[in-house]
Order: structure tokens, then sequence, then C-alpha cells
């Protein structure tokens, strides 16, 4: 009844496990767990007849709905759960008309579908919690393994000053231990139960609506909140703002990688597979296949976030366009941050590395990146201000002469009345001066590993 296919782009910027929780018929499936969940629950204390539940819960199959009939009883009625419910009480109908009479008993449509919402959200969720853990292994890994590896830094795309590999993995990972916290302070905020009636008072359930709620709440697993939220979007906002943010700092890294992996640069690659990163022209490119996909997710997501938040003025006790707005961009958005997580995670473990390129372009400049180094060294002796002014000097003799920065300097008569050759060579090796990066990457790992516990 239902089409497995989406859009044929559904696996560049999406995975099957993500776009699975999302489909249609999951979607479907959600709603009909809550209605089955509600006909438990209003069993459970009398509101409506035990005998019924069997026959409800039995119908509550994605697999019995017309999807056809379904999307056009949408278009008609204005969302999903009118068509669903309607569908859902024929089913049952053929085969218990008394259980008929009890499908959708004391519920709104929008109960329906949040809720069958917030159980798509937590599937989406725990695969997320589950890649993030992965990830921040894997950085883990990378940054003790290259934690001594130098490389050089760069601001405005322009060579700074020397770091090394492993900061920049421990930076990444700092991100990542940061969003996997907000991960959990969303589930206890977020996963919450959507159930409140037409107005959300509950006044059809007369004196049971909270008996019900509650029992609604523990059947679904969900918390049961002080009140319904038919028209307080700012756990749906909340959720939207995390995918977002995510998917930016996944951005973020797609971009360093894709940036470190130009020809000219060369210093990292993504790993190598069959098929993978080819051009339909020229065989000898390696194009960063699963970074462009990611910086695709990082540039649609922003919009996405906008459109969720937008929608968080609403009229009311039940929205105008603003809750509507919800039912693609955060399906979507949650497709694309699971996309761009899984394609991180399939760089990162295996990321290449070429650590005689790092080096090479870390003397790109002839040791003008250590100018800094060496004014400083000289400023203990003559004063900053000169010692720039010497260092400034000696840079653009370098540069005019096409000599190292050592050259010029050794052929200065101050420079060497204060700093010996041995000494000036100390200071123009990049891997002496990465100040603190060693020992920040350490507070990155440790901190990461107390998220663990």
């Amino acid at each position: 009844m239902f089409s497995s296919t989406g859009r044929l782009t559904d696996l560049i910027c999406g995975n099957a496990a993500a776009n699975a929780v999302w489909s249609p018929r999951a979607t479907v499936q959600a709603m009909l767990d809550v209605e089955a969940a509600l006909a438990r629950a209003s069993a459970l204390h009398g509101v409506i007849p035990a005998s019924a539940v069997d026959a409800i819960v039995a119908a509550c199959n994605a697999g019995n709905i017309d999807a056809d009939a379904l999307m056009t009883g949408a278009a008609a009625g204005g969302n999903l759960a009118i068509p669903l419910v309607k569908q859902l009480t024929a089913v049952v109908k053929a085969s218990d008309a008394e259980a008929a009479k009890y499908v959708h008993w004391g519920a709104t449509s929008q109960d329906i579908i949040d809720t069958g919402v917030v159980l798509q959200l937590r599937a989406a969720l725990d695969l997320l919690d589950a890649d993030l853990r992965a990830l921040s292994d894997a950085l883990v890994a990378q940054a003790q393994a290259h934690k001594q590896t130098p490389m050089i830094g760069r601001t405005w795309l322009q060579q700074a000053l020397p770091i090394t590999l492993g900061l920049k993995f421990a930076q990444w990972l700092d991100a990542v231990t940061r969003h996997r916290a907000r991960l959990e302070e969303l589930k206890a905020r977020a996963l919450v139960l959507q159930f409140g009636g037409a107005a959300g008072t509950l006044a059809s359930l007369r004196d049971k609506g909270s008996l019900v709620a509650q029992a609604l709440a523990d059947d679904l697993k969900l918390t049961l909140p002080a009140l319904p939220w038919h028209t307080q979007r700012d756990r749906i906002a909340e959720s939207a703002s995390f995918l977002g943010m995510l998917t930016g700092t996944l951005g973020k890294i797609a971009r360093d990688v894709s940036l470190m992996m130009q020809t000219e640069l060369g210093e990292v690659a993504e790993p190598a597979a069959a098929g993978k990163g080819g051009s339909s022209t020229m065989p000898h490119k390696r194009n960063p296949v699963g970074c462009a996909a990611v910086l695709t997710a990082a540039t649609r997501a922003p919009n996405l976030v906008a459109t969720i938040f937008a929608g968080m003025v609403q009229e009311h006790e039940r929205a105008l366009g603003g809750w509507q707005a919800e039912w693609e961009a955060l399906p979507d958005l949650a497709r694309l941050t699971a996309g761009a997580l899984s394609n991180i995670l399939a760089i990162v473990p295996d990321m290449e590395v070429n650590a005689d390129r790092l080096a090479r372009n870390l003397n790109v400049t002839n040791g003008l990146v250590l100018g800094e180094a060496v004014m400083l060294a000289l400023g203990d002796a003559i004063g900053r201000l000169e010692a720039h002014k010497l260092v400034e000097g000696a840079s653009k003799a370098s540069v005019a002469n096409g000599t190292s920065l050592f050259d010029a300097l050794a052929a200065n008569e101050t420079v060497t009345r204060h700093l010996s050759h041995d000494q000036l060579k100390q200071l123009l090796d990049p891997a002496n001066y990465v100040g603190q990066a060693q020992a920040f990457v350490d507070a990155a790992i440790a901190h990461s590993k107390k998220q663990e516990r």
C-alpha cells in the first residue's frame, strides 16, 4: 500500500535507517500506535468497554490503510488524522461493529499527529545518539593518534601559526561532546505525550481525563507533561534547534576536511572506496563526496529550522498554518541531520592522513609563520617593538631574496648577538611552537570521557 521509494537523492543526503523512521508508512504506523494505546488506556479506566480493545488494536496496522485515499482525504480535511480515523473505524467495523463506536475516543486530531511525531522523533534521536557515540570514539582515537602531528593553522584561509592535527580533531570532538549533552537534555523535555482533546481540557473524558492521559503516556513510554501543548511549540522548536546546530557542526568538519583535501594541500583524504568520489569525465579526480553531502545538509538545515521557529507564533488553542508547517520541515531536517552524521562517521575513523604533505605545507613560507616565536624571544632582550620591527624586516628580505627566514635572521648581527644559530633553529621548528595544543587535546578527550559517565 505504501511505496518504499522516496526521492532519488534520499541516500545522498540521508541514510536508510533515518529515512525509514520518517517514511509515509512509519508516519501512519506511529499514529496508529497512538490510537491502539489510547484504546487500551481508555478501557483500563472504564471509558470504553474492554471488549472493544482487541478489535481496535488489531486494526491499527498501516497495512490496513489505503495510502492514496489517505492523501486525498488529508487534502480535504486539512490533516492526516481525520481520514486516518475514518479508515481505521471502517476496518474495525468490518470485524466488530460495536468496537468501532469507540475508535479515537476523547482525542483530537492533533493529539494523534503530535504524539505520533514524538514517537518518530524518539526513534530518530536514538539513531543520532548511537552515531554520536561512535563519532566521539573515532574522534578520540584520531586526536590521540595525531596529538603531536604538527600542521599549519589557518586564519582567514591564510597560513597563521603551527597547530597539531590532533588539536583539529579535538576541536571537533569537543563540539560533539556538547551536542551529546544537549541531546540528553532534549530527550527529557521533548519526548512527552500530547493529549488534550478538542481544546486542551480533556472535557470529553469527564473525570477520567488525567487517569487516561497517564495510562496513555505509560503505554507509549512517554513522559506526561503538566498540561497539553497544542500551540506551545517550544519542544518541537528545541528539537529543530538541536538538529540544526548538530548539522552545522558536521558541516564545519566537512568544510575543514574538504579544504584540506584540495589537490594543492593534499593533507587528508576521505577513505577510498570502490566507485566513490570519481568524476564522469576526469579519471584522476577523487572528489570529497561525503563532505559534499554533509555540506548540502548544512546548507539546507538553517531554513528548515527557521520554518519551524516561524511556526511557533500560533493562534489561541489551535494553529492555523504554523503547526502544519512542521509536518514536512521537521522530518526533512531530521533526515538531513542523520545523513550528515552518518557521512561524517564514514569519513573520520579511516581518514587518510598525509604526514609528508602536512610537513611540506608547514614550510611553504620558508619559516615566516614562526616569526612570532623569534620576535618574542628577541623581545626579552631588545623589547617587543624593536624585535617586531627587526623580524618584520627579515621577513621582507626573505620574501624578496627567496631565502628562508632562518637565513635572513642569521645574517643579522643584532639577532645573532642575542640568539645562537641553534636557538634560531629551535625557534623556527614548528613542533616547538604549538603552545597548549597537546594539553587541549588531553582536555577534550577527558571531557568526552566524562560524558560517558
